[in-house]
């Protein structure tokens, strides 16, 4: 039996990782999977950003979080549910941003780095990562990654890859969002 030290698994994100991903079984090969998909999901990556960001402002719940002023944004700023659209600098200032989410999913080592970058992206969507204004929910992250999960299944479904191949992608990529997601809930605790 592995003994674990639970205050560790919350102050320490690499620590956290390695757990998680010793105990869903996210291994080198996981990982080596999802950056061998790349060829096939890289060029459909701007659908699936586009269809995540018509998902998330079909809702005013989610659609209201894009109002307040992004970090590195230095544009105009909707000042109400009506400005926002799909074509809104703001708007394609985020989709920018997931683009660069998904290439990092794909083409990116799973090292420390890779660590830091999943805790910041649970961060980023508290106030604990410098913008009180940005406050998502649990249950819309939570919304979030399970529609980027049921998308990513989807393309690896879609895709010509032989029926054993697609299968270990489409577990890589589940194993590695359930490691995201906690990497989201830890910021909520």
């Amino acid at each position: 039996m592995q003994t674990i030290d639970e205050a560790q698994l919350d102050s320490d994100p690499q620590y956290r990782y390695e757990f998680l991903a010793d105990f869903i079984g996210f291994t080198p090969e996981d990982a080596a999977a999802i950056q061998a998909f790349a060829p096939h999901l890289g060029p459909r990556i701007g659908e699936l950003v586009d269809k995540t960001y018509e998902k998330l402002l079909n809702y005013d719940v989610t659609a209201k979080h894009f109002i307040p002023k992004q970090s590195g944004y230095d544009g105009e700023v909707p000042l109400d549910l009506s400005e926002i659209g799909p074509d809104h600098p703001q708007i394609q200032f985020r989709k920018d941003h997931l683009n660069r989410y998904f290439l990092q999913l794909i083409g990116r080592s799973y090292d420390a780095k890779m660590v830091q970058y999943l805790d910041m992206v649970g961060k980023i969507h508290t106030p604990q990562a410098g913008n009180t204004e940005i406050n998502v929910p649990l249950i819309q992250m939570n919304a979030l990654i399970g529609l980027m999960s049921d998308m990513l299944l989807e393309a690896v479904a879609e895709s010509p890859l032989d029926a054993a191949t697609a299968l270990k992608t489409q577990r890589a990529f589940t194993k590695l969002l359930w490691i995201q997601n906690d990497f989201v809930q830890r910021h909520y605790a």
